[in-house]
């Protein structure tokens, strides 16, 4: 018996102790969340909705509640200024919407992408997502060698040879859209795009025919499974902790896993076919494992960069355009004038020609506008953020260094102060003779990170509006929202609901 009131005693004695040195930690935590706090509080900004979680309260409440998370950074920039900050936990982030600092610090290599977003994408979950890739890479000696073995395969010379792929797979979009007029049924215009911009990106970057908009795929799926998970993660700091999101989260996992896996599988299936000289696509799959193959050095983990990229490219090139052309659809729906307008062009330069050719693209300069304008309005990927590592000054404000700055394009591009009528579909705001907008439009990012496949994704989406506006008419079924839902990134809530008819 005195054995076992003495393990007691050990067994209490213990715990105070684990007790005194949680107590310790956790105050010397507060600590310095308080040091924090009062090293930034001459900075302005809303108030925090809480001492630990600072401002990210207001955020999950906002997602949870199917805001945009984006709207609210843009309504505090019209309250507190050109930079204003936010506290999350320890850290402390910045909104950024002073086109001066936006110029400084996106053009600059000097600045790296910062770690409490960016490593949330290394792995989702446990996962690995994105990896190390040109995205997500932190050092510029790694982002640079994987930049330096990818640009090969997006220059404009190698994007030319593409034209036959983006006609091919935009024709299958208008047969699609011939069986709806014909049978007079609605177009989830949403759903549409998706599909065929998986098609192109796995055939013009992968060689491969999915034919989702034919055939039943698990991707679009994995896809969007894969971004709600990235977005859960980075906003929600104890996603992974309730229990009741396990599901979710296993699903998240076995969606990467799919992605992951598929894009070795297909990586190692060209590499043996072109080490055994059989014929392979001239896609950029095979540009880019060329250009790693004339490196002096590939280590294990540059050949695991690949299949990083592998991921990036096939979820950035899919998502983005889809949503940008879903969106061009739903204004031009809402604005019969600018659609006409539109289409006018496209007659006068395409005609009835079924195969566009990389010229015909530079000659629909309207359409380009239009494009333009919606990103103004709807970037697919509305931020990007960096490490600022040192002291600046910042539109007057000292910003000490260790912090993190977001740029926002969907706040920029919706305000007053740098577009008249901010909430107005204009495309002349972007005609050639227009003043260009100075450091606040910036749907593909600035500088040495910016995004490598703009040109790509711009000459599809040209190819399938083009197309859609030859052939067909469309009007928007009335009684759908034109809401935004965010989740991650940005795409219309109710889908662009559409009658098609064919064109007279």
């Amino acid at each position: 018996m005195a054995v076992f009131h003495a393990l007691l005693y050990l067994v209490a004695k213990a715990l105070m102790l684990l007790a005194c040195v949680l107590f310790i930690a956790l105050l010397g935590y507060c600590l310095y969340i308080k040091y924090i706090h009062l090293k930034y509080e001459h900075i302005p900004g809303p108030p925090r909705s809480s001492f630990f979680m600072g401002h990210s309260r207001t955020l999950l409440t906002i997602m949870n509640s199917d805001g945009v998370v984006h709207e609210q950074f843009r309504e505090w920039a019209e309250t507190y200024g050109p930079v204003y900050r936010l506290n999350i936990l320890h850290h402390v982030l910045l909104i950024v919407t002073c086109p001066q600092a936006t110029k400084e610090i996106l053009m600059s290599s000097k600045y790296p992408k910062d770690k409490f977003f960016y490593k949330k994408l290394y792995d989702v979950f446990g996962q690995r997502f994105i990896g190390n890739g040109l995205v997500t890479a932190q050092t510029h000696e790694v982002w640079y060698k994987q930049r330096r073995i990818m640009n090969p395969a997006f220059s404009s010379l190698y994007l030319r040879g593409l034209m036959g792929t983006f006609n091919e797979t935009a024709e299958k979009l208008m047969d699609k859209l011939v069986e709806v007029a014909d049978n007079n049924t609605e177009a989830n215009m949403l759903h549409l795009v998706n599909c065929v911009t998986l098609d192109v990106i796995a055939k013009a970057a992968f060689g491969v025919d999915l034919e989702v908009l034919t055939k039943s795929s698990p991707f679009p799926k994995a896809i969007d499974t894969c971004l709600k998970g990235m977005i859960c993660i980075i906003r929600d700091a104890t996603f992974e902790f309730n229990l009741k999101n396990r599901p979710f989260i296993k699903g998240v996992r076995e969606a990467c896993h799919l992605l992951r896996q598929t894009g070795a599988e297909w990586i190692h299936k060209r590499k043996t076919a072109m080490q055994n000289g059989e014929d392979v696509p001239k896609d950029i799959l095979t540009q880019i494992i060329k250009t790693a193959a004339a490196e002096e050095t590939m280590t294990e983990e540059d050949e695991e960069l690949i299949l990083d990229n592998f991921v990036t490219i096939f979820i950035a090139g899919q998502e983005t355009t889809a949503s940008q052309l879903a969106f061009c659809i739903m204004e031009l729906g809402r604005h019969p004038e600018i659609l006409e307008k539109a289409r006018k062009e496209v007659d006068d330069v395409i005609g009835m020609k079924q195969e566009m050719s990389y010229d015909d693209l530079g000659k629909l300069i309207y359409l380009s506008q239009v494009l333009k304008e919606t990103l103004r309005m709807y970037p697919s990927a509305p931020g990007t953020s960096r490490e600022l590592q040192e002291d600046m000054v910042i539109d007057g404000i000292p910003i000490p260094g260790g912090v993190i700055c977001t740029f926002d394009s969907y706040a920029t591009g919706r305000m007053e102060k740098f577009f008249k009528d901010p909430l107005t579909f204009d495309p002349d705001r972007f005609h050639p003779d227009a003043p260009k907008p100075y450091y606040c439009y910036f749907p593909f990012s600035l500088g040495p990170r910016s995004c490598l496949g703009k040109n790509f994704s711009q000459m599809e989406a040209k190819v399938v509006m083009a197309k859609l506006l030859q052939r067909f008419d469309f009007s928007l079924v009335p009684g759908q929202t034109f809401d935004i839902r965010d989740t991650g990134t940005l795409k219309p809530r109710d889908g662009v609901i559409c009658f098609i008819k064919h064109r007279k």
